[in-house]
């Protein structure tokens, strides 16, 4: 899966934000926390959700069961906006 072409991000004074453009259903703006802001990064690259959970664990340090929970969750939203291409 990776981000969808109709999606470009942009950062401003540090956060990063989602924008869907041209052709997208979603026409808004998606505040990103930095969990969010890396896993949209990592889906800049065709990826599963096993090596994104792979690399969160390598960043955070937080148990593997939340991390799976955390990256699930944003991947739910994203596909929820059609933000993701699998």
């Amino acid at each position: 899966m990776k981000l969808g072409k109709n999606f470009v991000t942009q950062d401003f004074n540090g956060v990063t934000m989602l924008i869907g453009m041209g052709e997208s259903d979603f026409n808004g703006i998606v505040k990103c926390n930095k969990t969010t802001a890396y896993i949209i990064e990592l889906l800049r690259e065709d990826v599963t959700r096993d090596e994104i959970v792979r690399k969160m664990l390598e960043r955070y340090d937080a148990p593997e069961q939340v991390v799976c929970e955390d990256v699930d969750s944003v991947l739910a939203s994203l596909r929820s906006i059609n933000a993701i291409e699998d």
